[in-house]
């Protein structure tokens, strides 16, 4: 199956990209390298012994991506290109609107005048915004988001909805996920944000390697067990797993699919701290900050849809999470 995969070099791209090569799919990468490496393309070559198809170029460009759909005969697209900053939306909405949205539109014009009727978007669990109850449902009420990454991925998803309601024939999948965290189990592929990191592992195992002096912990007064932000943290690669099962149950089955993508369990900021802690053999200092604009205090997956329809289900620790963050980082101090 030749699968078109927007983002593909970046975070959970990549990490995808590996498991559809090893399933024995062939994904076409589109990525603008905003947030993303060249070098990773040579990693998952060494990985599958498969150096897949890449294009560098920004999906909000049409006539690029009509000319790289024109030359592939592609079933499905799995759609994760994308700013994804909770902190930077809010001081840079109109960059992330322009990206997120402006860019899924362009992308599905160019699917609908290739005749590519799929596709799994990348979306988030901040659609739900705070919750009213947890855990999160894929019933629970959305789009009382708190932040302008959040409302992006709510408008892309009512965008798409929309369309799916004009083309009854399409199969369009929201996979809603939570924390993505950890690396691939070899060490050699991982997450490797630009400048300061904005999400907490990245930021953890930077500190450890000595990249940074200490983490920062935005609030301990939320009303959570230990007052830190309480989080659905999920491996990369149980993600990437899920949208391989999305794709094969649903990616190529009419309807409208929604699923929630995570483990059915919260880990606060301290938690996961000691859990790094352990994994790398020493302390890793931090200082309580003020809360970020944007922030909720907790946040879990109920997992049961994804259970019974897929047949997925997250498989891999808290445990397995950090060390496999801390094989990655230690290994590349640096990142790529």
């Amino acid at each position: 199956m030749k699968v078109l995969v927007t983002g593909g070099l970046g975070y959970i791209g990549s990490h995808t990209c590996v498991q559809m090569l090893n399933a024995g799919m062939e994904p076409i990468i589109v990525d603008n390298l905003c947030n993303a490496k060249i070098a990773v393309l040579d990693r998952i070559e060494a990985l599958t012994n498969i150096r897949p198809q890449f294009y560098q170029g920004d999906i909000r460009d049409e006539t690029f991506l009509d000319d790289v759909f024109s030359k592939h005969a592609i079933q499905s697209v799995i759609h994760f290109a994308g700013l994804k900053a909770v902190g930077e939306s809010v001081a840079k909405p109109l960059e992330y609107y322009d990206n997120n949205v402006n860019g899924s539109l362009v992308l599905a014009r160019a699917m609908r005048t290739a005749g590519v009727k799929s596709i799994i978007f990348s979306s988030s669990a901040t659609v739900y915004g705070d919750p009213e109850s947890v855990p999160i449902t894929e019933s629970s009420s959305v789009g009382a988001t708190t932040n302008p990454y959040g409302r992006s991925k709510y408008m892309v998803e009512g965008c798409l909805t929309d369309f799916y309601q004009s083309q009854p024939d399409w199969s369009v999948t929201f996979a809603r996920y939570f924390n993505p965290v950890g690396a691939h189990p070899s060490g050699t592929m991982g997450e490797d944000p630009q400048g300061i990191p904005n999400n907490l592992m990245p930021f953890i195992a930077q500190v450890a390697v000595g990249r940074r002096d200490k983490l920062s912990i935005f609030g301990d007064d939320y009303a959570t067990p230990d007052g830190t932000g309480v989080r659905d943290y999920i491996h990369v690669m149980d993600v990437a797993d899920g949208h391989l099962v999305a794709l094969n149950r649903v990616g190529q089955k009419a309807g409208l699919h929604i699923y929630n993508l995570g483990t059915g369990k919260g880990s606060s900021v301290i938690e996961m701290l000691d859990a790094f802690s352990q994994a790398c053999g020493k302390p890793v200092p931090y200082e309580i900050c003020p809360r970020r604009p944007g922030d909720i205090g907790a946040c879990w997956a109920s997992t049961e849809k994804a259970e019974k329809q897929l047949g997925w289900k997250a498989t891999r620790s808290v445990l397995e999470m950090t060390a496999d963050t801390w094989h990655w980082q230690s290994k590349n101090p640096q990142g790529y």
